[in-house]
């Protein structure tokens, strides 16, 4: 079972936490020798960034390669040696490897893909129109029913699990943005992420998306007008959903157990007390494409490159959770994404 690794923007850190969890995994004794990782991405950055760490890669032969690292750069010109943190040639370097990361698992190639980071920016000043990863695989795969869920836990085996009903939207332009079918979709979205996590059941718990959950309209019509009346939806379709739920309340109460999931009704909402917990741990999740995919919750972090600082830990939640979404998948073959499976490992937390 063949795993991609998007190298992501090769000026930032993502060739040294990529190295660095596939070290880690190798050396875990309890790793499962059929999980092989197919790294995408320059090579001469890439060999450069393994000086460091000494991962034994081996030049992509095919699926029956038979080293459990391998590497394919799908470019025919290398990356200049020398680049400034956010250059265009390796903003575009890493569009191109997601476009063949998604080709790859869309052919059934790659059993999953995870991302190592980009700058939004940084793709921007190059002159593509660009939103973020999710957005960008979304239409390389067709799909139009993709959420965004982050999580971690606190090292303490408390997790929070978090949906987004709108994503990277300038805060003066949700009241138009957010919509009735969006919260609906982002519940639905996280009641399958919880099933197919193997989780004992998949309470969800929906912020409000003014403060106080509205007070009765008085601090906005949006929390009765359209929160409520999805949520109401959910729970007419058999969705263990409730709200709208003040924010500031509901995530200590998702992060005691109350609830499995939380849909957040925008990006800082729910990710701001996502990092609180798992700021090293956290990890992007894209529900409902037609492929698994996983990324560290993280930039390109350009101020940490070769300083030794860049910490691993969230690219190798990503990959662990990307090999179990993937077993898992493999246990139940035709299912489509979120149909609940067996777990095949221990649970995510309560």
């Amino acid at each position: 079972m063949w795993i991609g690794i998007t190298l992501g923007d090769v000026t930032g850190i993502g060739p040294e936490i990529t190295l660095r969890a596939l070290a880690a995994w190798l050396q875990d004794p309890a790793r499962d020798p059929e999980v092989r990782f197919l790294i995408l991405g320059d090579t001469g950055w890439l060999t450069r960034a393994n000086a460091a760490v000494g991962l034994p890669l081996a030049v992509w032969q095919g699926p029956d390669t038979a080293a459990p690292v391998a590497w394919l750069d799908p470019r025919s010109e290398p990356l200049p040696a020398a680049l400034q943190a956010g250059a265009a040639p390796a903003a575009l370097a890493a569009l191109d490897w997601l476009r063949e990361g998604a080709r790859r698992c869309l052919a059934g190639e790659l059993a999953a893909l995870v991302t190592a980071p980009v700058s939004k920016a940084a793709i921007l000043r190059a002159g593509v129109p660009f939103v973020g990863q999710t957005e960008f695989l979304a239409g390389l795969a067709g799909a139009n029913r993709v959420v965004m869920m982050l999580l971690g836990d606190d090292g303490a085996g408390r997790w929070l699990r978090v949906a987004l009903a709108t994503t990277h939207v300038p805060i003066r332009q949700l009241p138009e943005t957010l919509t009735r079918a969006r919260v609906e979709l982002a519940i639905e979205r996280a009641a399958e992420a919880c099933r197919t996590l193997g989780l004992a059941r998949a309470r969800v718990g929906v912020c409000g998306f003014n403060p106080h959950a509205g007070e009765g309209g008085l601090l906005g019509r949006e929390d009765l007008e359209v929160v409520a009346p999805a949520v109401a939806a959910a729970r007419d379709r058999g969705l263990d959903a409730h709200g709208p739920l003040a924010a500031d309340s509901l995530f200590h109460l998702a992060w005691r157990g109350d609830f499995d999931a939380v849909v957040a009704m925008y990006h800082d909402q729910g990710l701001a007390p996502l990092k609180l917990i798992a700021f090293d741990r956290g990890v992007n999740w894209s529900l409902g494409l037609p492929f698994i995919r996983t990324a560290p919750d993280h930039g390109p972090a350009y101020d940490r490159v070769g300083r030794d600082r860049a910490r691993p830990d969230s690219m190798v939640a990503a990959l662990r959770l990307a090999v179990r979404l993937a077993r898992a998948r493999r246990a139940a073959p035709g299912q489509p994404p979120g149909t609940p499976t067996a777990p095949a490992a221990p649970p995510a937390g309560r």
